[in-house]
């Protein structure tokens, strides 16, 4: 997909009591270790001396949770990962964090856009063997072979989810060269009512035009032409909240090499 994720982002993780239990802990660690690091004592003066949290917000546990950097884990060579960079804070139920980089709903939509994977681009052609000049190749993609895919992204404890949704909406023909008709002459198959894509071909309908294919005008000499076929995802998301949105396209190709072969008359 063509979207770069965020490499960093800020999300709520700790209840107020699960928090000072956790870094109290840690502090314990240290003691027990011959000391505290450098820094250790400002973080007292923040978390329990008033500047500006007294007892890690303990009186208000079910008011709000803190919020913590937390790095994307596909990109943890980036080193964008770790520009997100405050220390653990405080937000009341239903605030804006009011920073940036703080996760929403659009940010797990592309979070789920980035997870989502699409079956592959598997064409079907008649004749499945040499092609004829002059005579059309039909190609089709069965409803079955391609399935609308889903997923979704959520933050457990906090409401918030996104689902992205990818479509397989047309298939692009580029016949591999210029000696060549394609049907539709756009070469973009849209998808039907039954969600195939072109149609099978059967028998008799040789001289007939598909309705997604090519024709070849030239013979590929004994060698072949690389037919490369384009399907187009459409990715929509809808999130919590009644957030919503479209994200950019997925494309697929692959590529399928057609000899072509010319037939030749005798006149008597």
């Amino acid at each position: 997909m063509e979207w770069k994720p965020p490499a960093c982002w800020y999300e709520p993780y700790w209840k107020a009591k699960d928090f000072k239990t956790y870094v109290e802990a840690q502090w314990s660690i240290y003691q027990s270790v011959g000391g505290a690091p450098a820094g250790i004592a400002d973080s007292k003066a923040r978390y329990t001396g008033g500047h500006p949290y007294k007892d890690f917000n303990a009186d208000k546990n079910d008011d709000g949770m803190w919020w913590v950097a937390t790095e994307n884990p596909e990109m943890k060579d980036d080193p964008a990962s770790r520009a997100c960079t405050l220390p653990p804070f405080w937000v009341n139920n239903g605030e804006n964090p009011g920073v940036p980089q703080a996760i929403d709903t659009k940010t797990l939509a592309g979070l789920a856009y980035q997870r989502t994977t699409v079956p592959g681009t598997k064409i079907s052609t008649a004749p499945a063997g040499k092609s004829t000049v002059n005579l059309p190749t039909w190609i089709w993609l069965d409803k079955a072979t391609f399935k609308t895919v889903s997923v979704t992204a959520s933050l457990p404890g906090t409401g918030l989810w996104a689902t992205t949704t990818a479509k397989p909406v047309s298939l692009h023909i580029d016949p591999g060269t210029g000696d060549a008709q394609t049907s539709p002459a756009s070469g973009e198959c849209t998808i039907n009512a039954d969600g195939s894509i072109g149609e099978p071909y059967t028998k008799g309908k040789a001289n007939e035009t598909p309705p997604c294919g090519v024709t070849y005008l030239r013979s590929s000499n004994g060698g072949s032409y690389a037919l490369k076929a384009t399907l187009t995802w459409q990715i929509t998301w809808k999130g919590s909240g009644g957030t919503g949105g479209d994200l950019p396209n997925g494309t697929f190709a692959t590529t399928t090499d057609v000899p072509v072969q010319e037939i030749q008359s005798v006149n008597r």
